[in-house]
């Protein structure tokens, strides 16, 4: 796939590349990935800049003892390298795995760096991204702190089914637990009083929620705000 065919199959990759150095054009490659990649390894140099044009991925922090703890799962159009890069920093903090098939633009380190100098119209668009992961993450951070497993998973469930509009929250249990941070025996228990409460439903294993049944967690979840 070539740059000039990239941009017709995601016109909103325009407003990105609006001002770009003319020579990028030439420089830039572009790479398509399968669900389940690793594109991004935490600790690994980073000698290259990515704009993720098509699909989904997540972003995980990895333990030296095997534990997998997931950030966000973000999807397209985003970046990957830019906080290190805009830190100034060498290695990855992050690891970055794709969830459905993802096209990536990717340009050296140097030519991102060099285009940012340049182009206060892509440096802003890249600002806006990265803040916006700050406030979410910040927004977010205190629900794993202070509110118990139930509230956590119906929040879950609810946000899940508001994103993918499906009442079938299609995850494992290895899944929530690297999303909420609930352990797997934890969340298993939890889910297993959901559903003698009434909360939820299970249909060949997984969490179900009618509109009955979200009117009731929705109004769970508000009493233990207030």
């Amino acid at each position: 796939m070539t740059l000039s065919e990239l941009l017709i199959k995601v016109p909103e990759l325009e407003n990105y590349l609006r001002y770009m150095p003319e020579e990028l054009k030439t420089r830039c490659t572009i790479k398509t990935y399968p669900p389940k990649t690793i594109i991004h390894q935490k600790d690994a140099e980073l000698d290259y800049f990515g704009i993720v044009c098509e699909g989904y991925h997540r972003v995980i922090n990895e333990f030296e003892n095997g534990n997998v703890f997931m950030i966000e799962r973000n999807d397209p159009i985003d970046f990957v390298g830019e906080v290190a890069i805009l830190a100034g920093k060498p290695r990855t903090s992050v690891t970055i795995e794709t969830t459905t098939d993802c096209t990536v633009l990717y340009f050296s380190r140097k030519d991102f760096e060099d285009w940012i100098e340049k182009d206060i119209h892509f440096l802003r668009l890249v600002s806006q991204k990265v803040a916006y992961k700050l406030y979410r993450s910040s927004y977010n951070r205190g629900n794993r702190l202070f509110y118990p497993p139930q509230h956590l998973l119906l929040l879950y469930f609810l946000q899940y089914i508001e994103e993918y509009h499906s009442c079938v929250i299609r995850r494992t249990r290895e899944e929530i637990h690297e999303e909420t941070g609930i352990s797997v025996k934890t969340l298993n228990r939890t889910i297993r009083k959901l559903k003698e409460s009434g909360m939820v439903g299970i249909t060949k294993g997984k969490v179900t929620m009618d509109e009955a049944q979200q009117k009731m967690a929705r109004e769970y979840v508000q009493e233990g705000r207030e």
